[in-house]
């Protein structure tokens, strides 16, 4: 087998899915420093992460320091989650098959019906096995002032469910083989005779906005923030299906396997400060306004059509702040409901953050899905913690996050300016 022909199984098998998957969908994009804080947000954004958390943080009141000009260029995080060992599953059946095809089949007979052997019990454990990416790109401006505070941002956010299917006629072929004469086993061609089936279905959201927020004064000192986003928002969906003999990774990016849905779409936000020293803050985003959805597209007879979905988001926060402090807790008020092999999400998420005299950040995070439950038939999501450092001297931003749970792990890192 060549090397040519070793990646494309990697691809059609390794990074696939079951031709009876659903969509997957993007995550929320989120700053580093949300990342490393167990995604929350809401109420604690600073203004250059405010378009993407909630609009209204843009014309909160910050450390001196970081409310006067912000700036995110870029943001970049990726998770995986692979809770079977796919990869290595991977190595193991190019392994195998690679010895398959190199066997003298005629003075090598009984070799070659154990590897056959071997191969049907690997592809079988194999069998859907699921992996999923996650990865977001971001980068944000934004000019807080005593009136209207305006910020831009754009990011992109992309999810790949993958997931292998052994089809029940390699699993007879393989059988047979392992009681093959001579010449049935100079005859097999695992390249052709293999009739397992690997399709590759991801989706991505990408973003571009401007961001809107205004301060109001209160009774007793405490304030009141409203924001906008209106933002041109784009959807995209692959879906590639085919045999594994057949399959070429130039055809995953095909016209006939894309479809792109784009338009107009709006975040609301608000934030409330309150306290003696307005030392509380609570708040409250809505995002995605106008539900979106794009189906996929599905060329073959045995695929189903699949729909993504942006639906309405709403999730509600409060943080108490200090000098060198600040924690927070927030919630997502609706369920986001799963289109693949993994949970519905709704996040109940812990985060702080301990400041060094400006100069550096150490930050925690923990989140829960309430909505996860057993019967996902894919990758569960459950608890996740996080935890990152920012590094902020003379203005310059240096943030890095990791995340890890049963199922993913996860990196984040931003460069950027505050002052």
């Amino acid at each position: 087998m060549t090397d040519n022909r070793l990646t494309k199984l990697s691809l059609a098998i390794g990074l696939s899915i079951a031709t009876t998957s659903a969509m997957a969908s993007p995550q929320t994009f989120m700053s580093s420093r949300s990342f490393a804080m167990g995604g929350t947000g809401v109420a604690v954004a600073h203004p250059a992460a405010a378009g993407a958390s909630n609009p209204a943080m843009m014309a909160a009141e910050h450390h001196e320091w970081s409310d006067d000009f912000g700036l995110i260029l870029p943001s970049v995080n990726a998770r995986v989650a692979d809770e079977e060992e796919t990869i290595d599953q991977i190595d193991d059946i190019q392994d195998t098959i690679d010895r398959f095809e190199e066997l003298d089949k005629t003075s090598s007979q009984q070799e070659a019906r154990e590897a056959a052997g071997e191969l049907r019990q690997q592809l079988n454990n194999f069998d859907r096995d699921t992996i999923r990416v996650d990865a977001g790109l971001g980068i944000a401006l934004a000019i807080p002032t005593n009136s209207i505070s305006v910020g831009f941002f754009t990011n992109g956010n992309l999810r790949a469910t993958v997931r292998g299917e052994f089809d029940e006629n390699d699993d007879q072929f393989l059988a047979d083989l392992e009681n093959a004469n001579t010449a049935e086993l100079l005859q097999a061609d695992l390249d052709r005779d293999l009739q397992s089936r690997g399709s590759i279905l991801a989706s991505a959201v990408t973003e571009v906005g401007l961001s809107l927020a205004t301060s109001v004064d209160l009774q007793n000192e405490s304030r009141l923030q409203i924001g906008v986003s209106p933002k041109y928002v784009q959807l995209r969906t692959y879906q590639y299906t085919q045999t594994v003999a057949g399959f070429e990774d130039d055809d995953f990016d095909n016209d006939e396997n894309e479809t792109e849905k784009s338009g107009f779409n709006l975040d609301v936000g608000a934030a409330y400060a309150f306290g003696s020293h307005n030392q509380w803050n609570a708040g409250v985003v809505v995002k995605n306004l106008i539900p979106m959805e794009l189906d996929s597209a599905a060329n073959r007879p045995t695929e189903e059509e699949r729909t993504l979905e942006l639906n309405p988001m709403v999730t509600a926060g409060i943080a108490h702040k200090g000098d060198f402090h600040v924690v927070t807790a927030e919630m997502d008020l609706t369920k986001k409901e799963a289109f693949g092999y993994e949970d519905d999400t709704q996040w109940l998420a812990l985060g702080a953050e301990f400041d060094a005299f400006r100069y550096a950040q150490l930050r925690v995070g923990v989140r829960q899905n309430l909505a996860s439950n057993d019967d996902n038939n894919g990758i569960e999501e459950d608890t996740q913690f996080t935890a990152g450092i920012g590094l902020s001297p003379f203005g310059a931003r240096l943030d890095i996050g990791a995340l890890v749970s049963d199922a993913d792990l996860g990196a984040a890192i931003e460069l950027g300016a505050a002052f």
